[in-house]
């Protein structure tokens, strides 16, 4: 498992309406795209709850083809055309759950960056951070969870799909405007080394 993430960060005055309105247009053309485990079209908005306005979709690759088809492919080159060529961060997949709300659509999603220091074991901390993810999918309301690391800066990657409003956890919070899953189904569970 692959996770990726890139960020548009827009002008303060956004019209948001106008992502909203191009992930209702666009989103479902990745539904049933080859290799993606999973993809939330997650956007914030300055004012609430987040300092900027943002468009970050965030994926989780079941297969590297299919990551590799999509960033060099049409699909990406669309984001490039109408926003320029962002930054796109990924992380090595760790974990992967579904929640007890797996079957809901997913409106709320947190992502938290944590580094490592130099001091940790990384397997230690990576262990725990696995074991915290596990748990998270087991309270209410949960889609899903995803543990994944960076190891270049040792960098762990939360992310946590809600049905409602996520409870109370620190992290950037996003609203999910729609979730593309085609192989859902074959991102692997649990632990993944």
């Amino acid at each position: 498992m692959h996770a990726m993430q890139y960020e548009i960060t827009l002008p303060a005055d956004y019209d948001m309406g106008i992502i909203r309105a191009r992930v209702a247009m666009k989103g479902h053309l990745l539904d049933d795209f080859p290799g993606l485990g999973l993809k939330a079209y997650l956007m914030r908005e300055r004012g609430e709850n987040s300092p900027v306005n943002q468009y970050a979709p965030f994926y989780l690759w079941s297969a590297s083809e299919g990551m590799n088809d999509f960033l060099l492919g049409p699909g990406f080159q669309g984001i490039v055309n109408d926003f320029g060529r962002p930054a796109v961060q990924n992380w090595v997949g760790l974990s992967y759950a579904e929640g007890r709300a797996a079957s809901a659509r997913p409106r709320t999603a947190v992502r938290r960056r944590e580094l490592l220091p130099e001091s940790v074991d990384p397997g230690v901390a990576i262990g725990a951070a696995a074991e915290e993810s596990l748990r998270q999918a087991a309270e209410p309301g949960a889609v899903a969870t995803a543990l994944a690391v960076d190891p270049r800066h040792w960098e762990l990657l939360h992310l946590s799909l809600w049905e409602q409003e996520a409870p109370e956890a620190a992290g950037d919070r996003y609203e999910v405007l729609h979730l593309s899953a085609p192989e859902r189904d074959r991102l692997g569970r649990g632990r993944q080394w």
